[in-house]
């Protein structure tokens, strides 16, 4: 028997295929297109709600830094909130109610000695908006209460809003109408 009796041609020697084709890369890459459009409304939804969640925290923030300031200089101090055409600004001040004023994109403007320590701006058109039922909050710096008591309702998208209910011990109690905002307590 010969064994060269069927040889292969040395110029056809077996190639093994490595890769992907076209078609199976474009298939890949439409499904990944698939994939990412339905989660960007996702992260959309998860962003305006940190943002929610976090102008909430930073005014529960100053309503306690007002209040602790107050009895720490011994002096009364005011959060006022001021909305317009162009959005809502709150502050800490001294002096009287209508001593300081904000508006949004230019800094507090005070009178007759009185002093802000601190403003908050939000444009209108975007969100969250911050409105209140009351105009102004004093802190007391001998008891260390508010009057008057009050409620500050931070407006989302979507409905979704958180509110803070300030007491007459200048304490915040954190709440939200919206159902299925998890991780407050409905109001």
């Amino acid at each position: 028997m010969n064994q060269h009796a069927n040889p292969k041609p040395p110029h056809r020697a077996h190639l093994s295929q490595a890769g992907v084709t076209l078609v199976e890369s474009l298939v890949a890459v439409a499904v990944m297109a698939v994939i990412v459009g339905s989660a960007v409304p996702g992260f959309e939804s998860v962003r305006e709600r940190r943002h929610l969640e976090g102008v909430a925290a930073q005014l529960e923030t100053d309503i306690h830094h007002a209040r602790m300031l107050a009895v720490a200089q011994n002096r009364s101090l005011r959060l006022s909130l001021h909305t317009g055409a162009a959005g809502s600004c709150y502050l800490i001040h001294t002096g009287a109610v209508d001593d300081c004023s904000c508006a949004v994109g230019q800094a507090p403007v005070c009178r007759a000695g009185a002093q802000s320590m601190r403003a908050e701006h939000q444009p209108a058109g975007e969100r969250p908006q911050v409105t209140a039922n009351v105009r102004s909050i004093v802190f007391d710096a001998i008891r260390g209460t508010s009057t008057p008591t009050g409620t500050f309702r931070i407006l989302g998208r979507e409905a979704k809003a958180v509110h803070l209910v300030v007491n007459i011990m200048g304490r915040v109690r954190a709440c939200t109408p919206t159902p299925g905002l998890t991780g407050y307590p409905a109001c």
